[in-house]
């Protein structure tokens, strides 16, 4: 094991395959975690529950998972009776799109490292094989990680909390070689926005079908179960 001389860092958990990357390359670098997980009353508990199982996976100090109900504002097909859209990847923002998300989740997790005392927080997010939400993108990562030296005592101190995301310009396929590398179950992972009544990935939605892309496109096998081969 990787020792940690005294550097802790929180991850932000999804449960999907990006965050559950993002975790392993800061447990690499020599960070211990504390990881937190938010859920907002997302259309199912199956990316929570695969969230523990990462969060176990990685060692991690704690894992906390926080309520915060996002369905009282709706306005997505993750958070409101909508329909999740199973056409493929478009060019636009989709309905899957969570008003906000990354920016309030960040929020949580820069308050949670602060409390913690770790200087670094990690979010798998990435800018290539995504659906288009603007909370993925570099300049969102840029814009938070000023905003985090000015909103915190960390930062006023001289002493700011960096905002790592080492996702940001791989591919999905890069993100599953890494993922092998180092040596993660990609199957305690959950991407699918809409999942069978049986539990498994609809195989339809644009996260199931970029997650099948990134094992196809890596040449590495998909211990994922789709209801329908994307």
């Amino acid at each position: 094991m990787v020792a940690h001389n005294g550097k802790f860092a929180v991850v932000l958990l999804s449960g999907g395959l990006d965050s559950m990357v993002a975790g392993g390359l800061a447990r690499e670098a020599g960070y211990r975690l504390f990881a937190l997980s938010i859920d907002y009353n997302q259309r199912h508990r199956l990316e929570l529950q695969a969230a523990g199982r990462v969060a176990a996976a990685l060692n991690a100090i704690s894992h906390i998972v926080l309520p915060l109900d996002l369905t009282a504002f709706g306005g997505s097909a993750l958070t409101a009776d909508i329909a999740v859209p199973k056409g493929g990847v478009g060019a636009g923002i989709p309905i899957t799109y969570v008003p906000a998300r990354n920016t309030i989740f960040l929020s949580l997790t820069l308050g949670l490292a602060e409390v913690a005392g770790a200087n670094d927080v990690f979010i798998g997010v990435n800018a290539l094989d995504y659906s288009g939400y603007p909370d993925c993108r570099p300049e969102f990562i840029d814009a938070f990680q000023k905003m985090a030296a000015l909103a915190t005592k960390a930062g006023v101190e001289g002493h700011p909390i960096r905002i790592n995301a080492p996702l940001q310009h791989m591919s999905k396929a890069d993100i599953v070689r890494e993922a092998y590398r180092l040596g993660l179950d990609t199957g305690l992972s959950w991407s699918c926005y809409d999942p069978t009544p049986d539990g498994r990935h609809c195989g339809l939605c644009d996260s199931c079908r970029l997650r099948s892309k990134g094992f196809v496109e890596a040449g590495l096998p998909d211990p994922t179960v789709y209801a329908v081969k994307p």
